[in-house]
């Protein structure tokens, strides 16, 4: 054998894990995805009976709710109790994060009441909405009525809280900012039991900010005013496929929706939408989207495409037919393009079932799609998810634009995962320095897609199977990692934490900003009630005493060393 026909790593033997891995979908046939649809049609019923009820019956069990919240945060004994979480189970959350922390002793508060919309004003143009509120849920009130939330993340089971506490992004991000950017106003218990509402502009506007990407750790959010924006019946989107280098496709990219003179704000140069897939190191579909109306949409010639149903092909498998047939256009309904990818999970749904892409399949079973993603984590034992995190990798990448080339690139030679999702974001400057925030300068370099008050990101979706991986070779999933994480901390990158993260303390303080934060964390007194994002996020096990020790020295010390 040459070495050019050499594998790249020495074959990996395989273990028992490899064969139940290989046929779980016996196990998601027989036994995810029928409960997955029931309990989905279970919390349709539910979501239906709240839109039954008067927005002034809703607000009135709010108001109970969050009393029962503050009366079992002030029955808590701090010498006796652990650290205050939610009561929700460790595997219901949809990320790929280990919710390890419940393992040590805590003290639960429960939020599961909380999940209803308590009001679509289309005046103030806002809705507010309880923390476990899904987008499936707000996108079928709100797009009848021709109003939606800026930014409406794809997936339907993701909630309110998560998308704010954690990290939300879509393909209008390149306009609105995430998810947390459309925030208008938060309703928090704070750790002394004090129900605040904290804007931009009020008292609590130190909180406001720190908020984003705390994970919960500053108090327990119980409702949130996220602003709407207008909307049209159907999306009018094109599909412009690339072929070239990774550098040449990144370019590409940023040229589908960013103008070359800078003119980022004028609304007939930017699409309202974009979103590309890489599909391997030469190859991808660059997509532009434009709300259009409902007479647009059926004028003689134009092409319809209810993606929504579930005999339909998958939404990335039917995008990448552009790189074939070329260029072209067709008119989506606004919700279901907001949800394109939630049936096939982007492209997860091939590594679980790797059948039910196929016509037959979709024909017959595809209105049970997907698999709640809590069940999927659910009947995954230790060694299935070990196995997960070795094997797999589900990371995004969030990078300055203008290094998407670089990032796409090192994607490539450390994990050889395809297809690649990006989707821009802007990252403002703000008053105050967030958790996340732009590179020093930006507004004075204006590369393309910055203005002078957003500094242009995107976001690189990693999500699959590496290429040594499924050629049978030996791969090291947790350095993988590693390295990603170091290359985010070098190049200004970020990582959300709903996924596996390798760093140490030392190091995520490096990526995350920890001012604002731990200035709010002993101002509001968090500190030793809630625990620390970092210890949240951190992988493995949480020992209580590892816990309590950690709390204490943040008792004792301004923060966690920085740098």
């Amino acid at each position: 054998m040459s070495d050019l026909e050499a594998p790249l790593r020495p074959k990996r033997k395989k273990v028992w894990v490899d064969y139940f891995v290989k046929f779980r979908w016996i196990i998601v046939i027989f036994v995810v995805l029928p409960i997955s649809f029931t309990l989905y049609f279970l919390t349709y019923l539910g979501d239906v009976k709240s839109e039954m009820k008067s927005y002034k019956r809703r607000q009135k069990e709010h108001d109970e709710n969050v009393k029962k919240v503050v009366k079992r945060l002030k029955e808590r004994n701090p010498s006796k109790d652990g650290l205050v979480c939610t009561a929700r189970k460790p595997w219901i959350a949809v990320g790929m994060r280990n919710v390890d922390y419940k393992r040590a002793r805590h003290y639960e508060v429960d939020l599961s009441a909380f999940r209803n919309i308590l009001e679509i004003d289309s005046e103030r143009m806002i809705v507010r909405a309880e923390p476990l509120v899904n987008m499936g849920q707000i996108s079928r009130a709100s797009v009848p009525m021709n109003l939606s939330p800026a930014v409406v993340a794809e997936l339907d089971d993701l909630t309110v809280g998560g998308l704010i506490n954690g990290y939300g992004i879509e393909g209008s991000s390149h306009i609105y900012g995430l998810f947390s950017d459309t925030v208008v106003a938060y309703e928090i218990v704070l750790a002394d039991g004090q129900v605040v509402r904290a804007t931009k502009d009020n008292e609590y506007s130190d909180l406001f900010y720190a908020i984003p990407w705390s994970q919960g750790t500053l108090g327990l959010l119980v409702s949130a005013e996220i602003k709407l924006i207008p909307v049209k019946e159907y999306m009018r989107l094109t599909y412009k496929p690339v072929v070239g280098n990774l550098k040449e496709l990144a370019q590409a990219y940023i040229d589908s929706f960013a103008p070359r003179d800078g003119d980022q704000d004028n609304p007939s140069k930017v699409p309202d939408f974009v979103e590309t897939m890489i599909y391997n190191s030469t190859e991808g579909v660059m997509m532009t989207g434009r709300y259009a109306s409902k007479e647009e949409a059926k004028k003689k010639g134009n092409v319809i495409n209810n993606v929504g149903w579930w005999f339909k092909p998958w939404f990335y498998q039917h995008a990448q037919t552009a790189l074939k047939k070329g260029e072209f256009v067709e008119y989506i309904p606004t919700r279901e393009y907001y949800h394109r990818h939630t049936r096939c999970l982007y492209w997860e749904g091939k590594l679980i079932l790797p059948f039910a892409d196929q016509w037959w399949f979709r024909f017959l079973l595809g209105w049970m799609m997907p698999p709640k993603v809590s069940l999927l984590k659910a009947t995954q034992g230790e060694a299935i998810r070990n196995y997960y995190h070795e094997m797999h990798v589900i990371q995004d990448m969030l990078v300055p634009l203008y290094k998407v080339g670089d990032a796409l690139e090192w994607v490539d030679r450390e994990m050889e995962v395809y297809p690649i999702w990006l989707c821009p974001h802007r990252l403002f400057k703000l008053p105050v320095k967030t958790m996340v925030y732009p590179e020093a300068g930006f507004e004075h370099q204006r590369r393309q897609g910055d203005t002078s008050y957003a500094q242009m990101y995107t976001d690189v979706g990693v999500y699959y199977s590496p290429g040594p991986v499924l050629r049978g070779e030996v791969f090291d999933g947790a350095d993988a990692v590693r390295r990603m994480e170091d290359w985010l901390i070098e190049n200004h990158g970020f990582q959300p934490q709903y996924a596996v993260s390798e760093l140490n303390e030392k190091k995520f303080w490096r990526m995350f900003d920890a001012d604002l934060y731990e200035h709010s964390r002993k101002k509001y007194g968090a500190v030793g009630t809630f625990m620390s994002v970092y210890y949240k996020s951190k992988k493995g096990r949480k020992t209580e005493k590892e816990v309590q020790e950690a709390e204490q020295a943040h008792l004792e010390t301004a923060y966690a060393e920085a740098g």
